[in-house]
């Protein structure tokens, strides 16, 4: 330490270990439709970006995983993929769930091979991201999900 320096050397480096931006956890994407070939394919096409993926195979597990697991788990789920169709509770009646919930700023995009134009204006008074038709287009969807996890 020099006599101009104000600050001492385990004052410094004390200081440079608070300004360091913490080691924060890989956001995950929430994937979930009823069929076990589209969920295996979304999260194959994140996965190839080096996106990580949990799956659900309906709503009830959907609901279970962000409300249970990931406090259990330790998951961070930052983005929500999901279809429409499923059984008990289907693709909106899971949005309204979470927008309902701790987890309402949750941003979701539905991919969904049978919908109507009332479907997509309910999906969008729920304030999803986006409403893609299957086949998706994989280059559309990597470009939503990296803008919604910040992946440059």
């Amino acid at each position: 330490m020099s006599d101009r320096d104000i600050l001492s050397d385990a004052e410094r480096e004390a200081l440079s270990a608070v300004m360091l931006e913490p080691d924060l956890p890989q956001q995950r994407v929430l994937i979930v439709d009823d069929d076990k070939d589209a969920r295996e394919l979304l999260s194959k096409i994140l996965a190839l970006e080096g996106i990580r993926c949990v799956t659900a195979a309906s709503g009830e597990a959907a609901l279970k995983i962000l409300v249970t697991d990931a406090e259990i788990k330790k998951l961070t789920i930052g983005l929500l993929i999901t279809d429409l169709r499923m059984g008990h509770v289907d693709g909106l009646e899971l949005i309204r769930q979470v927008r309902e919930s701790v987890r309402a700023a949750l941003p979701i995009i539905i991919v969904s091979g049978d919908a109507d134009v009332k479907d997509a204006i309910a999906a969008m008074h729920l304030s999803v991201v986006d409403f893609l038709l299957k086949p998706i287009d994989a280059s559309q969807l990597l470009a939503l999900v990296k803008h919604e996890l910040g992946i440059k």
